[in-house]
């Protein structure tokens, strides 16, 4: 019997493990119970696979072998484990980073049917920053210029990446002390995958330097353009009301729900699903109309750019194809679990695969391409459409909560007036102590977002500002975060900033890429005040990682100065010297540490006393926690 009520928090959540217990359907925490006992070894990062020596591990009770085939120690083994979930993660935003870049030079040459340049003054603001005036040009030839600077950020040939121009200059000054600057965003990834070779660095602390490097091509270079890229194309995001969890899905209507990171993808579904012709269609068919929803940072991206509703973060997304409510799901990449298809084949739900990377078994297959995007999108969103001839009984189980997201950091600006002074204001009166970002992902070893809703809570009652992403960001919507009404649940100083601004206590950042918005505010802040990001009192949080993709935003946020708290244990406990480096070390090196504190309560207390230690270097007034 499954005890639903232990695996997550949330109400539609709880009912529709229930449901698909009762239609004898898997779920990723039956498949993550068979899984136990996992590996101990793993778990540690006690085991090398890197070559066919191996594979090896290393005992940690000392009794078994203390080294590798080739000699790596534990230290070794951890570190290079570390370094190449880093790559991983740090190549997979940044992929997403260039296609999007690649986006932007075809719409520059006219070669990409329903995309266009929505935002003019971001595109000629970014396009500054590369150096590239605008004066005397289209839009679309600052676009195919930026374009080409953007490409080269990938390549080998720069000795610096151009928007690190971003970070304070005593961040800049400390990153090049430590030759840890990011040069090419691919240059870090590949010679990450070289360091890790057998044979090739076996010092662990030169290996962690250049896992920090690696991020920050991530954090300040591929995600950031990614970010950049996706306002400029799309539109960069103002505050507009939403609706989530899965009670979004309607009973008269067609289905139609995107799931995965990339918004090229799900910008064209979306004009697909709104055209009138396409509606007309699907009144014929029976339906009154066409329901588009979001999952996951996908579903973020619309939700940010255009209200769409959002049904569910990671751990909803096989929950809700149970409701038998979906004609169809549109997946891109990442984050997308192969069990899907076995799971809509259960029902009538259609899988439809869009990216030339990313294939899954069960699938149909229809890949999208600048060119053909806009008639890939009216073919799937056509197919959707027969699909609701075929649907049988639908369960939905809760009704949609309100929300409210669009806080980019041109929003939040806008909103204090066009200056980060107020907040600043506000944090020096003590009002609000600091800010935290939550951010990440959904992991099965933590009851589905009770690290995000337990941590986002704590927060906001002493009197810190929560921002957030991701799958975290889902989450405190659903909880009732995410509007203005929300300032009941905070402390009184936050309250009244809020209630003055009318905003709520926690504000929706985007999607996992858009965790540079967050750097991107922290270096305003600490640029007004003339100082480094490190001296502020912020802190990061990702209660509930699963990715590898999480990593590699820790080490950027980390060795961006922010200090950040994990819920699940990183694979290091193998390595007492990468553990006391990662811990304390760092903060004598980029001024920021990691924590690892799996239960939110406790992780609470350590950001409140984090943030009111910053005060208190600050000279600002602090409160004992």
């Amino acid at each position: 019997m499954t005890h639903h009520h232990n695996y997550t928090i949330t109400k539609d959540g709880q009912l529709l493990i229930k449901k698909m217990e009762s239609d004898q359907v898997e779920t990723v925490w039956d498949r993550h119970a068979a899984q136990q006992p996992q590996c101990g070894f793993c778990d540690l990062g006690l085991s090398c696979r890197i070559c066919a020596m191996g594979p090896c591990r290393v005992d940690p009770f000392g009794e078994g072998p203390q080294q590798g085939v080739c000699g790596a120690d534990a230290d070794i083994i951890v570190a290079r484990n570390l370094c190449r979930m880093i790559a991983a993660g740090a190549a997979a935003h940044s992929d997403h980073g260039r296609d999007l870049v690649e986006v932007l030079a075809e719409v520059a040459e006219n070669k990409a049917p329903g995309y266009a340049i929505t935002d003019t003054e971001k595109l000629n603001r970014v396009a500054a920053e590369y150096g590239i005036a605008a004066d005397g040009k289209t839009p679309e030839q600052v676009a195919g210029e930026l374009a080409h600077a953007m490409q080269e950020d990938f390549g080998t040939r720069k000795k610096e990446l151009a928007l690190v121009t971003r970070a304070p200059e005593k961040r800049q000054q400390l990153w090049r002390k430590l030759n840890i600057m990011p040069r090419g965003i691919d240059r870090e990834t590949s010679e990450a995958m070289h360091r890790t070779h057998m044979g090739v660095d076996n010092g662990w602390q030169s290996l962690l330097l250049h896992g920090l490097r690696n991020a920050l091509s991530d954090g300040w270079g591929g995600s950031m353009i990614a970010t950049e890229v996706s306002d400029i194309l799309f539109g960069t995001p103002k505050p507009a009301p939403t609706k989530v969890n899965a009670g979004v899905l309607k009973a008269d209507q067609v289905n139609v729900v995107v799931h995965g990171h990339n918004p090229v993808v799900s910008e064209m579904v979306m004009a697909a699903c709104q055209d009138p012709e396409m509606t007309k269609l699907a009144e014929e068919k029976g339906a009154k109309g066409i329901n588009l929803c979001g999952l996951c940072c996908t579903g973020n991206e619309l939700l940010m750019r255009h209200g769409i509703p959002m049904a569910g973060n990671h751990l909803m997304t096989e929950l809700i194809i149970a409701t038998g409510a979906i004609e169809m799901m549109i997946v891109d990449y990442q984050c997308i679990m192969p069990a899907l298809s076995k799971v809509a084949a259960c029902y009538h739900t259609k899988m439809i695969s869009t990216s030339d990377k990313a294939r899954f078994p069960g699938m149909e297959h229809v890949e999208f391409h600048p060119d053909n995007a806009r008639k890939k999108a009216y073919d799937v969103v056509k197919a959707a459409i027969e699909n609701f001839a075929n649907r049988g009984e639908t369960y939905i189980p809760v009704e949609p909560l309100d929300a409210v997201g669009g806080f980019s950091v041109e929003a939040v600006v806008g909103a204090l007036g066009g200056t980060p002074e107020p907040l600043l204001d506000a944090i020096k009166a003590g009002k609000i102590r600091g800010a935290a970002g939550i951010v990440g992902c959904n992991n099965p070893k933590i009851k589905h977002d009770y690290g995000h809703v337990t941590l986002t809570k704590r927060l906001i009652e002493n009197d810190i500002l929560v921002v957030d992403t991701g799958c975290a960001a889902v989450a405190t919507a659903k909880a009732g975060f995410k509007v203005a009404d929300a300032i009941s649940h905070a402390g009184p100083g936050l309250k009244e900033v809020c209630g003055s601004l009318g905003i709520p206590p926690v504000l929706h950042f985007g999607s996992c890429v858009d965790n540079v918005r967050i750097l991107v505010l922290a270096a305003a802040l600490a640029n007004a005040l003339g100082t480094d990001i490190s001296d502020l009192p912020l802190a990061g949080a990702a209660p509930e990682w699963y990715s590898e993709k999480a990593v590699s935003i820790g080490a950027y946020v980390v060795a961006s100065g922010i200090y950040t708290v994990l819920g699940p244990m990183p694979p290091i406990a193998g390595s007492m010297n990468v553990v006391e480096l990662l811990t304390k070390g760092l903060g004598e090196v980029v001024g920021a540490t990691f924590a690892v504190e799996p239960d939110p309560e406790k992780a609470a207390v350590l950001i409140r006393g984090h943030i009111e230690n910053q005060r208190r270097k600050l000279g600002l007034d602090a409160t004992e926690v």
